[in-house]
């Protein structure tokens, strides 16, 4: 089975924040964004559901679509 990972650019600070201080950081490792340096994030299938469900709260959340 194949997962897909997505990469969002944030900045450096916010992507610091996201891997290390966001709710999600202290989830499992698969369930974490990943620090990319130069201010992006990789986020598997599984970050980003946790992202979008621990978020709601946060303001900056997560509030991604689908297309078509």
């Amino acid at each position: 089975m194949w997962e897909r990972d997505y990469v969002a650019e944030v900045g450096i600070d916010n992507a610091a924040l996201l891997a290390t201080r966001g709710r999600t950081a202290w989830l499992a490792s698969e369930y974490r964004p990943r620090d990319l340096g130069d201010g992006r994030v990789c986020l598997s299938e599984l970050a980003l559901g946790a992202s979008r469900e621990l978020g709601e709260e946060e303001d900056g959340a997560l509030a991604l679509g689908t297309s078509g």
